[in-house]
């Protein structure tokens, strides 16, 4: 470190970390919502402090230098540390009434949320959360890194350093166009199945791979050639004859009241459920209220959607 300068500030770990992340200075300074200029000098400065350059500025993109890579994790893991620290000092000032933020997949969010948030504000005034939709694989991703302090995500999750509590299973429904051969019989075979084109999301979603194994199980054909990027979307996919599909109970409950150009099913004898859990860090100093969270939670499902999904109990 250069002499007679001052060690690197957490804003500046924190732009260096988000610059990593994003590799554009433009996108991370709209994420940080600082002008770019700013964010360039801050990060001049840091570099002058450490005495290294941590970036590779090109026409095509921010890359990180062979000294920045090495640097990233450990900036990661001082920033989490920080913001730990911030939340326990904030959680004996307060009594656990702050802002969290909270992480759920596209596939459920919209869905779940509006049934949930309502009671939990009811029961908890000063209580905010701050919701957005990612995959689940970067969501456990980010939540490790400190961008999420507690998500929504589908089970299993194996890692040590996340922590994990059950909340309710949900069904997937079989749907089919209103003209198709299956439609108006409220159980289909396993195989009746075979052969069948299903369609499904893009492979980004997690989604896509469970409704792959299902495929493969029951030796029908995952339709790669046409995938929806949103559940809206593949319901529209179905309506217009494109092939059949799993849809998750919660958005078969919420969004589709008169099904008139679709049939929805069970597929007889043997169910198919997605399991959801509330995850945090296990290090996380308001591990406590999440676990009591987790309970008002299920408290809340089994009241509102109890004869949509099953909840799970600990």
């Amino acid at each position: 470190m250069a002499a007679n300068v001052p060690p690197p500030s957490f804003k500046q770990l924190e732009y260096f970390v988000t610059i990593a992340s994003r590799s554009n200075f433009r996108r991370a300074a709209e994420e940080l919502r600082v002008s770019q200029p700013a964010l360039t000098t801050q990060i001049r400065a840091l570099e002058t402090t450490l005495g290294i350059q941590l970036f590779e500025r090109s026409r095509s993109g921010t890359l990180l230098t062979p000294e920045g890579r090495e640097l990233l994790e450990q900036a990661r893991h001082l920033i989490l540390g920080m913001r730990e620290f911030t939340e326990h000092a904030e959680l004996i000032s307060q009594g656990h009434q702050s802002t969290y933020k909270l992480g759920v997949p596209p596939t459920l969010g919209p869905y779940l949320l509006p049934n949930v948030l309502p009671t939990l504000h009811a029961r908890h005034h000063r209580l905010k959360l701050y919701v957005r939709e990612a995959p689940p694989r970067l969501l456990i991703q980010s939540l490790a890194e400190g961008t999420y302090d507690i998500a929504i995500v589908p089970l299993p999750v194996n890692r040590d350093d996340i922590a994990v509590e059950p909340l309710f299973t949900e069904p997937l429904k079989f749907v089919v166009p209103a003209d198709h051969r299956l439609a108006g019989k409220s159980q289909v075979t396993p195989s009746q199945l075979r052969g069948e084109k299903v369609l499904t999301l893009e492979d980004q979603h997690h989604f896509h791979h469970q409704v792959q194994e299902i495929c493969q199980s029951l030796g029908a054909h995952l339709q790669r050639d046409y995938e929806g990027t949103s559940l809206d979307t593949l319901r529209q996919m179905v309506v217009m004859g494109l092939g059949v599909a799993f849809l998750p109970g919660l958005y078969v409950h919420s969004e589709m009241h008169n099904p008139e150009a679709l049939h929805v099913s069970e597929l007889k004898s043997k169910p198919i459920r997605r399991q959801h859990g509330l995850v945090w860090r296990a290090s996380a100093p308001a591990r406590r209220f999440y676990r009591d969270l987790a309970v008002q939670i299920r408290e809340i499902v089994h009241e509102r959607l109890g004869d949509v999904v099953t909840v799970d109990r600990p």
